[in-house]
């Protein structure tokens, strides 16, 4: 049984593509922490390993509190990587997220605000307001694409934008708070509920948007590998001329790519607001939240699930960056350097592809993929 099992482990490595994919996933990682390490050594080479292992595990140091908000940190950096990843799946570039979750983000808010007469569904539908926006906003690049050939990244991008700007005068005319100069905060029956009732989260975050992540998860796994839906998306993304030989309409598959992608960016939105103490602000800036999707989505290989364990290991990058300031006194900063240097890795991830199939076939033993 041993030797069966060791036999379709190699096998696995030297053959299949997902094996290439996912060691250059984790060498995108390893060079992450890589560089992080040395710029601690850098700064204070007395304190780097002890830095390097605060990080690693920051996600569980304080229990059960440290896991949750871990978890808490995770959930929209999950939504914003599965929508990217969904378009991306398709053959579109959602780099429009940002957008898609600062509208998403407002309605869910002006519902959160308004709307109190829902009572328990309060929540439920204060989310669907965000998921409905998100997709209206996700739509208009699709149009576009699809009815004029309009590149997704331009589009995409410029509502990113427009819809910073749009919500800004929204919160102004909707929802503003003049003493505080922000958003008015939403009623208690719209925040996510807490799920201290079934884990011991303790003081932590952890709220039902885990749920909803774990959700959008399932489901757009099965949408993609287990449909007829999916397999035309994909078909679209593949090839359109094809596609449309093969009787697909190609136009109504990149709206709808682009509307299910926007609608889990606006579902993000909703998750980050919807809980106490965050508040929708005029800021001007971009939502760094729908951009760190893109790279997370590239970690998890646009795949739901992976996205799902990048998300979590982002999160537990965070909680490590938080621990690292508290007990080594080094800037958080650090954490944003590890990040960006596994967006970068990431995005190279065909580069390392390339040579990490050549080492495992130089590697892995011939005999060992050979006949059972």
């Amino acid at each position: 049984m041993k030797k069966w099992s060791m036999q379709g482990f190699f096998k696995w490595l030297n053959n299949s593509e997902s094996s290439t994919k996912v060691i250059s996933s984790i060498i995108a990682i390893l060079g992450g922490l890589l560089v992080g390490f040395l710029v601690m050594l850098a700064i204070d080479p007395s304190k780097a390993g002890i830095g390097l292992w605060t990080i690693l595990t920051g996600t569980f140091r304080d229990g059960t509190r440290s896991f949750g908000q871990t978890i808490h940190y995770s959930v929209p950096i999950i939504l914003t990587g599965i929508s990217v990843a969904f378009a991306f799946r398709t053959g579109l570039f959602n780099i429009g997220a940002t957008g898609q979750l600062t509208m998403g983000a407002f309605a869910a808010v002006y519902v959160g605000i308004n709307w109190t007469f829902l009572g328990p569904l309060h929540w439920i539908v204060a989310v669907i307001a965000g998921a409905l926006v998100g997709a209206l906003w996700g739509s208009i690049p699709g149009l576009l694409k699809a009815y004029r050939n309009v590149n997704e990244v331009v589009a995409s991008i410029m509502l990113n934008y427009i819809g910073s700007f749009l919500s800004i005068l929204l919160i102004k005319t909707y929802i503003y708070n003049q003493e505080l100069a922000r958003a008015l905060s939403p009623a208690a029956s719209a925040y996510l509920p807490r799920l201290s009732q079934l884990i011991t989260t303790h003081r932590s975050s952890l709220n039902f948007g885990f749920i909803i992540a774990l959700i959008v998860v399932a489901v757009t796994h099965i949408i993609l590998n287990k449909t007829t839906f999916g397999y035309q998306l994909k078909s679209v993304g593949f090839n359109r001329d094809a596609s449309r030989y093969a009787g697909i309409n190609e136009k109504r598959n990149i709206i709808l790519a682009m509307t299910i992608s926007g609608a889990i960016a606006g579902i993000a939105g909703a998750t980050m607001y919807l809980v106490p103490g965050r508040l929708m602000t005029i800021e001007s800036s971009l939502l760094q939240e729908g951009f760190t999707g893109i790279a997370i989505s590239l970690l998890g290989l646009s795949s739901p699930i992976g996205v799902l364990f990048a998300g979590l290991f982002y999160g537990a990058l965070e909680m490590g960056g938080f621990y690292l300031q508290v007990t080594t006194r080094f800037v958080p900063q650090i954490i944003e350097i590890i990040i960006a240097v596994i967006i970068y890795f990431s995005a190279l991830a065909l580069f390392f592809q390339k040579y990490v199939q050549f080492v495992i076939n130089k590697v892995v033993p011939e005999s060992e993929v050979g006949h059972e």
